[in-house]
């Protein structure tokens, strides 16, 4: 299993190419949160960080097979740029209803976006055979060692600047995020308490929690956490191992997270991103006077999508 040793040496790695991120106060919320601003990111992502320490740990023969992974956007953004970074030809999957400008930053980056599938299952899917067929190594957005490292790393700043924090607040979907920072957290804060907030229309994480059967729903604010956890990730033990608990947030109040992130805090952050927010001001989650940080994951958002929560 994973380790802190696993996530020091993925920042040693990742360190010249990615700066810390901020951590912002958010009295909107309360006088003992912060933000981490995972938006500010390369990419405008948490994921640049997995995806740039899984492709150096790549050997030579694996970088000229190429790349191929599937992603909602922001992984499939972060891949590419990090294959562009080490040289490698990655051809990155993407759903069919994926947000143009998600397409967009795959392109500019100089990877092949190709559009399949409905749903990310289909996606990921048909990453999958191509892994087969063409002989390439497949990155998944979440179930990869490497790719968990990666993230975690926002769990080692979490710590160097916030040193009293006593509460993590993750958007979660295949888990590789919150898996990463806990790790990182419950070994240099074993303290810290540990909350995943699922998206209401993907509540993978929190039927595997509770033991329920809650519908997948694909047309969703948050389509950066949408799809299931795919069967043995190494995700599902190590959440058993660091997350305390899971909540779900509806559509209507990640359209009200991200409005007031945008008005009051002065970010644009995608739907995704916004489901720690969500659950603070929905009251999912009750606030008190721990030190909480609340992790927003990505600011991948396109106009369409803003003018709709805009003017609802």
């Amino acid at each position: 299993m994973l380790t802190l040793a696993d996530i020091t040496l993925a920042q040693y790695r990742i360190a010249s190419y990615l700066q810390a991120t901020p951590l912002e106060p958010a009295p909107g919320l309360g006088d003992a949160v912060w933000l981490k601003l995972e938006n500010t990111n390369k990419t405008h992502s948490f994921k640049a960080r997995g995806a740039l320490n899984a492709v150096f740990a790549l050997d030579d023969a694996a970088r000229q097979r190429g790349i191929v992974t599937a992603s909602s956007g922001n992984h499939a953004q972060a891949l590419a740029w990090a294959s562009q970074v080490v040289g490698a030809q990655a051809k990155i999957l993407m759903p069919k209803h994926t947000p143009r400008r998600k397409v967009n930053g795959v392109e500019f980056y100089g990877a092949e976006a190709v559009l399949f599938g409905e749903n990310f299952d289909e996606t990921e899917a048909e990453a999958r055979r191509l892994e087969q067929v063409e002989g390439r190594t497949f990155i998944s957005a979440y179930a990869d060692p490497d790719v968990i490292s990666g993230a975690g790393t926002v769990g080692l700043e979490l710590v160097a600047q916030l040193p009293q924090i006593e509460r993590v607040i993750v958007p979660a979907s295949g888990c590789g995020l919150i898996s990463g920072i806990g790790i990182a957290l419950k070994a240099l804060r074993p303290q810290v308490e540990v909350v995943a907030v699922n998206a209401e229309s993907s509540p993978a994480l929190y039927n595997f929690f509770h033991d329920t059967n809650l519908p997948q729903i694909w047309d969703t604010l948050a389509e950066a956490l949408s799809g299931g956890i795919e069967d043995g990730s190494i995700t599902f033990a190590l959440t058993q191992q660091v997350v305390d608990r899971v909540v779900l947030v509806s559509e209507a109040a990640i359209a009200e997270a991200m409005r007031w992130a945008l008005l009051e805090q002065g970010w644009v952050i995608e739907g995704g991103g916004a489901v720690g927010i969500a659950a603070v001001r929905s009251g999912v989650i009750a606030l008190d006077d721990r030190p909480t940080a609340i992790v927003v994951t990505g600011g991948n958002l396109d106009e369409a999508t803003l003018r709709r929560i805009l003017h609802p």
